[in-house]
């Protein structure tokens, strides 16, 4: 996808650093030599990182609560007790709800004993509040499972654990920090949470779907202790990974070590055709070729579709979708969350529109010499479920963190922000809770992404407030928009060889696809479509077929183009094309 550009400039090319006896050391192991550059440049520094074999996973007992979460789930399971998974209303919250209702299917919980609810956006706001609790009770749990959320679930917990349930949270969130720097946790039976204080877990950057996979495993092992499985085959919950593999890139959580073996194991599953029917239908509807699979079909095509479900309707069309075994009805409730989709789309591309209005307006009456740090934005006609792709996009196009706010059905505004590297956005609003007490109801995230709620009153406090803050912790270097490249590509990689070794890869949130710089001569040039620009460059001494989309406005004859390498798939017939990302005259 195009790299957008701050304020209308040209962005800052940065080549990054392959260390070269790190290279040569990856070389030695039998990387392949461009593969070794550009996994050297991204911190690989061994060979044995890059291996996708599973039992290089690491283990669940390094993970905190995983050990008691599982004596927790099979005593319930062994009882017969129902379960109740309390899910998220986006793609990592919906994959979660269904690996761990398959898979406690699979380590023995009977179907009957087996529910979940999901919260609606506009109506019960986000994670195990109160009234999720009342809604949960009508399948009269004895056990309540949160997914992908629960950890600043202070009173919901409180409210089940009067009512005498049990509470599992399961949550990759970080916890609330009180005025004096104490973390402050719920009082659940179990909290599993790599980042929760005193967990030794080495993946921070766990998604929610896989923090649930990791209870599964534990609780399959302890299974395993306690003799369940002496004579017969143990589950196989790698049946699973190619919804851990979807979560996970869909929250854009960094892909370190840990989180590619997810994926990759996740993506071959999938390219080998072993995919859970829902997943298998999105790809069709999507027009994605799953033999091909890639993560960046995850983030991209699939993922947005599931997530569309819960931001302008209900995520339970996601679950079952996810949770389906028929192929059929897999197909219609791909069909429908691709509609959906497609309507999220319209109203996003409008709310974009109204949000460069608002900043032109906003331009107008301030001196454009001191552009302001952050970005808040609030329009009555914004909606709710998509205020978080609109503050990305409006992110990646000033390169500022920024905040975009609806009204909810309650009255008040929901926010939900993006930011860019080097501000820590929930860091930020804790920062701004504690200097303007009172202005935030609610708040949490992680650094890159974040939510809030506040009454429309306290608006422009707000506003003034985490202006400051960025103010004060972005100086002029850290807002001019850089862009990482991997500098030229040889000449002699100019081929599909190399183009299908890179798709072969896990690429991603903090490991992202190379992306190439060189200065070229263009040949030719014509707008198709009446919205991408067709090319013929010449590149590393020859002419190479190119697309740039989105782009309308002509270059000039010779520029310094960034550019991704695909292929030009039609009728059968492949062509080495350069997607191109950016320029710099």
């Amino acid at each position: 996808m195009n790299t957008p550009v701050a304020d209308g400039a040209s962005p800052t090319l940065v080549e990054r650093d392959a260390p070269p006896r790190v290279c040569h050391a990856l070389e030695a192991a039998g990387v392949h030599p461009l593969l070794a550059r550009l996994f050297a440049a991204r911190g690989v520094r061994s060979s044995d990182e890059l291996s996708d074999d599973p039992a290089r996973l690491l283990p669940p007992s390094t993970l905190k609560g995983a050990a008691e979460a599982a004596a927790l789930l099979d005593d319930t399971i062994s009882a017969g007790r129902r379960i109740c998974i309390v899910a998220d209303y986006d793609c990592d919250g919906a994959t979660a709800c269904a690996v761990a209702l398959r898979g406690l299917a699979l380590l023995g919980a009977r179907p009957e004993t087996l529910h979940h609810v999901v919260p609606d956006r506009q109506l019960h706001g986000y994670g195990l509040t109160p009234a999720i609790v009342e809604l949960a009770r009508a399948h009269s749990p004895a056990l309540l499972i949160t997914v992908d959320n629960g950890i600043a679930s202070h009173d919901g917990v409180a409210h089940a654990r009067a009512l005498g349930l049990q509470v599992l949270i399961t949550d990759h969130h970080l916890p609330a920090v009180d005025a004096d720097g104490v973390v402050q946790l719920p009082a659940a039976e179990v909290i599993v949470n790599p980042n929760q204080p005193g967990c030794g877990f080495a993946s921070k950057a766990l998604a929610g779907v896989g923090v649930m996979f990791y209870v599964l495993l534990a609780l399959r092992a302890l299974q395993r202790e306690r003799g369940r499985y002496v004579g017969a085959a143990q589950p196989r919950l790698d049946a699973l990974l190619d919804l851990v593999a979807l979560g996970t890139v869909a929250d854009v959580v960094k892909l370190d070590a840990n989180n590619r073996r997810l994926v990759a194991q996740g993506v071959r599953r999938i390219r080998a055709g072993r995919v859970q029917p829902g997943v298998a239908a999105l790809f069709a509807v999507a027009g994605r070729d799953a033999s091909r699979c890639s993560a960046e079909d995850f983030g991209f095509a699939i993922g947005p579709r599931i997530n569309a479900a819960g931001r302008l309707a209900d995520m339970g069309l996601g679950i079952a979708c996810l949770l389906t075994d028929d192929a059929a009805q897999a197909q219609q409730l791909a069909a429908t969350l691709d509609a959906i989709n497609r309507e999220r789309r319209e109203l996003q591309a409008g709310m974009h529109d109204q949000a460069e209005a608002l900043l032109a307006r906003w331009s107008e009456r301030r001196d454009a010499a001191e552009p302001r740090a952050a970005l808040v934005l609030f329009d009555e006609a914004f909606h709710e479920g998509v205020v978080g792709i609109v503050a990305g996009r409006m992110k990646d196009r000033w390169h500022r963190p920024t905040f975009v706010f609806a009204r909810g059905a309650d009255g008040l505004l929901k926010g939900s922000g993006r930011s860019i590297a080097g501000f820590h956005l929930r860091d930020a609003l804790d920062l701004v809770s504690k200097r303007t007490p009172g202005v935030l109801l609610r708040f949490g995230g992680h650094a890159m992404a974040a939510g809030c709620t506040l009454d429309a009153a306290r608006l422009d406090a707000f506003t003034r407030a985490f202006e400051g803050v960025a103010a004060e912790w972005l100086d002029a270097a850290a807002l001019a928009q850089r862009l990482w490249t991997d500098g030229a590509l040889p000449a002699q990689w100019f081929d599909l060889s190399t183009v299908r070794s890179l798709e072969a890869q896990v690429w991603g949130a903090g490991f992202e696809a190379p992306l190439f710089c060189d200065e070229v001569e263009v040949l030719q040039q014509r707008l198709v479509a009446d919205k991408h620009l067709r090319l013929k460059l010449q590149v590393a001494g020859a002419p190479r077929e190119a697309i740039w989309f989105g782009r309308t406005a002509p270059l000039p004859a010779r520029v310094r183009l960034a550019f991704r390498i695909g292929a030009d798939r039609f009728q059968g017939v492949e062509r080495v094309q350069l997607l191109v990302q950016a320029a710099v005259a």
